[in-house]
């Protein structure tokens, strides 16, 4: 509990704990809803409590009544349930090769996606203000009230070399006129897995199709009426039948490690050390009027699997894309360790004498399991991705094994039944498995901003 400097109870800080395990309850009874009685009995409060703080949550168009439930003595029981659509979170992956920024409402669910192929090589500046763009064209997509700009930073104003243009390759472009990033060179400049179209036509960074078949927005003029990344933008009241809601709430950014979470500054990316002590959460934060966290993209994705219903307690996510790299669950909760360092496992070295790697080690996981992937030997790279795997399992005795990324979604049998093998081949019974999420890595850094709201995932370090 928090307390104030006087030794009493911060009442603030209680009420918004106590407000938050409702809104989980509310959130995981989903359409049929939780009478107040059963929140009073689950959360241990009073059912006074409770009546005033679904009161309040009714009030700010959170909740809504959802019917009756027969009741084995007296009158039937209302119940409530959380009104999803009354407030949104942004999820941005910034990965090497391109951006994808969704929408999504109070539960996760996505409602608007926007791609756009760029290179994380270019810099801050000129990536900030691509990824800014597609924000502000997402939620304007949305019809979602948009804050005003602060103004560009110093610097920060038109994409640079290789933002927003078709990769090498690209040559037709999308429905609409709009470039695919079909063919964007992945890294070492060896293409990435696959160019064939998905669903409607469209194709995901580096050429992997994409569930739903979203066209990427590459060199697509904004929307008449949209304003720019400095305009004044439109406003519009949020919520459900007339209630006010509670707008957008922020944003999520999630990108390649090392970072330091607290301070929202990368690190030294590998191959990109041209962010390294970037404020890229308050650089973005200004621009956009809003609330910005970052977070790796490994961890993002493993805390929007934490908080799915029935989620295991203690898992990996082992993320194969344009490069690797796992987010680590233990008891609930994300392990970021202090500076936002663990799951740092590509950067594992499993061959002392093994090739160089852009870290500046040799022999790491990620550059083994890479170049197989670059040749086209997707058992040899499950074979490797498998070790490292039983390496985490091995020190940290977790319950499950989640694979995830654009190289394993391209062969999902090959990876999970090659990881399986060699973790059985080593007598580790650990269940390993392919989770059909959709964008988990821009719907996990939703969560970012999600979570806090619902009381969940508190991390297992201070970062």
């Amino acid at each position: 509990m928090t307390r104030d400097p006087g030794g009493g109870a911060n009442l603030s800080a209680l009420r918004g704990h106590n407000a938050a395990l409702v809104l989980n309850l509310l959130r995981t009874a989903g359409e049929e809803g939780i009478s107040r009685l059963e929140l009073a009995e689950r959360t241990g409060l009073t059912p006074q409590a409770v009546s005033k703080i679904t009161a309040r949550l009714r009030a700010e168009g959170l909740a809504a009544e959802a019917g009756r439930r027969a009741s084995t003595g007296g009158k039937p029981r209302t119940v409530l349930r959380l009104v999803p659509t009354a407030g949104y979170a942004v999820g941005a992956h910034l990965d090497r090769d391109g951006l994808t920024v969704a929408l999504t409402d109070l539960t996760g669910t996505v409602v608007a996606l926007r791609r756009r192929p760029l290179a994380l090589t270019a810099g801050p500046p000129p990536v900030l203000a691509a990824l800014e763009e597609e924000i502000r064209a997402l939620l304007a997509e949305a019809d979602l009230p948009l804050p005003r700009a602060a103004g560009p930073e110093p610097g920060v104003g038109a994409p640079g070399p290789g933002v927003g243009a078709p990769g090498p390759g690209v040559g037709a472009p999308e429905p609409g006129g709009v470039p695919g990033p079909g063919g964007v060179p992945g890294p070492g400049g060896v293409p990435e897995l696959g160019g064939v179209p998905g669903p409607g036509g469209a194709l995901g960074p580096g050429g992997v199709p994409e569930p739903g078949g979203v066209p990427g927005p590459a060199g697509a003029p904004v929307p008449a009426g949209v304003p720019g990344p400095a305009g004044a933008p439109r406003a519009r009241v949020l919520g459900s039948a007339g209630s006010p809601g509670v707008g957008v709430l922020g944003v999520g950014v999630a990108m390649p490690g090392p970072l330091d979470r607290r301070g929202g500054v990368p690190g030294r990316v590998t191959g990109a050390a041209v962010w390294d002590g970037y404020p890229v959460r308050d650089v973005l934060g200004a621009r956009l009027g809003l609330p910005v966290t970052l977070d790796k993209d490994t961890n993002a994705a493993a805390l929007g699997l934490a908080v799915r219903p029935g989620a295991p307690r203690s898992f990996a996510y082992v993320h194969l894309g344009t490069g690797l790299g796992a987010g680590l669950v233990v008891g609930g909760a994300p392990l970021r360790g202090e500076r936002t360092g663990a799951g740092e496992l590509g950067h594992q070295t499993v061959q002392l004498d093994g090739p160089p790697c852009a870290c500046g080690a040799r022999g790491c996981l990620e550059v083994l399991c890479l170049a197989a992937v670059a040749r086209g030997d997707l058992p040899e790279a499950a074979r490797i991705l498998g070790t490292g795997a039983a390496n985490l399992v091995r020190l940290l005795d977790i319950d499950r094994v989640l694979l995830g990324g654009r190289v394993v979604r391209s062969a999902p049998g090959v990876f999970a039944d090659g990881v399986a093998a060699v973790l059985a081949a080593l007598r580790l019974p650990t269940p390993v498995e392919v989770p059909a999420v959709p964008h988990a890595l821009p719907v996990g850094a939703a969560h970012l901003v999600l979570a806090p709201v619902f009381g969940l995932a508190p991390s297992q370090s201070a970062g």
